[in-house]
C-alpha cells in the first residue's frame, strides 16, 4: 500500500468517526447538561435525587390541577398573573405555547409549505397556528403559519395568503425533525 492510499484511507476512517461520534456525543451531552441543571433546581447530596423529587414535584402538581378544590385557586393565581402588565404577557404566552406542545390544543399538527411570494418556486415547511385572524385586524384570507429555524428551538411567525398554503401528506413530528435537522432527516417510513 502507498502512503497516498493509508492517507486517504486514515482520513475516510476520521471522517465516518465524526459521522459516528459527533451526534451520538452531542446529544449525550445535551441530554447531560439538562439533567445536571434540572438535578440542580432542587439540590440533594445524592446525585439524580433531585431529578426524581422534581418529577414528582410536576406530577403532583398535574395530579391537584385536575382536582376540584385546586381550581379556584389556580383561578384566583392567574387572575393575579394577568393584573401585573409585564407578567401578563410573558404569563399568557408561554401557557399558550406550552398548551400548543403538549396540552389538549395541541397547534403544531398541520404542517404546511409556504410559497414565499407571487412568481417564486421558492417554499418553507411551517405548521398552520392559526386560520381566523380577525382578533389582529388581518383579512380572512390569511392565515398564521409558524415557521422553526433549523438546528435552533426558535422560528418565525408569518402572515400569508391562504392560497399561498400548501398542506402537507406527512406527520407534523415528522416535518418538525426535517425542519430542525435542516431538512437532512428523512420521514420515518414505518409510521
Amino acid at each position: 500500500m502507498t502512503r497516498r492510499r493509508i492517507g486517504r484511507a486514515l482520513i475516510g476512517y476520521f471522517f465516518r468517526g465524526l459521522l459516528v461520534l459527533v451526534p451520538a456525543t452531542l446529544t449525550i451531552w445535551a441530554v447531560w447538561r439538562t439533567l445536571a441543571f434540572l438535578d440542580t433546581i432542587i439540590e440533594t447530596e445524592v446525585p439524580g435525587l433531585g431529578i426524581l423529587i422534581l418529577l414528582a414535584i410536576i406530577t403532583g402538581a398535574g395530579w391537584l390541577a385536575s382536582t376540584l378544590l385546586f381550581q379556584p385557586l389556580a383561578d384566583l393565581v392567574e387572575d393575579l398573573l394577568h393584573r401585573i402588565p409585564f407578567l401578563k404577557t410573558m404569563y399568557s404566552a408561554l401557557k399558550d405555547l406550552v398548551e400548543a406542545l403538549v396540552g389538549n390544543k395541541k397547534k403544531f399538527d398541520r404542517p404546511v409549505l409556504v410559497k414565499l411570494g407571487q412568481g417564486m418556486d421558492v417554499e418553507r415547511a411551517g405548521f398552520i397556528t392559526q386560520e381566523d385572524l380577525g382578533h389582529l385586524g388581518v383579512t380572512k384570507d390569511k392565515v398564521a403559519v409558524y415557521m422553526p429555524h433549523a438546528f435552533a428551538w426558535s422560528g418565525n411567525l408569518i402572515i400569508v395568503p391562504a392560497v399561498n398554503v400548501t398542506p402537507l401528506d406527512a406527520r407534523a413530528t415528522d416535518v418538525m425533525k426535517f425542519i430542525l435537522s435542516g431538512g437532512v432527516s428523512k420521514v420515518d417510513e414505518e409510521n
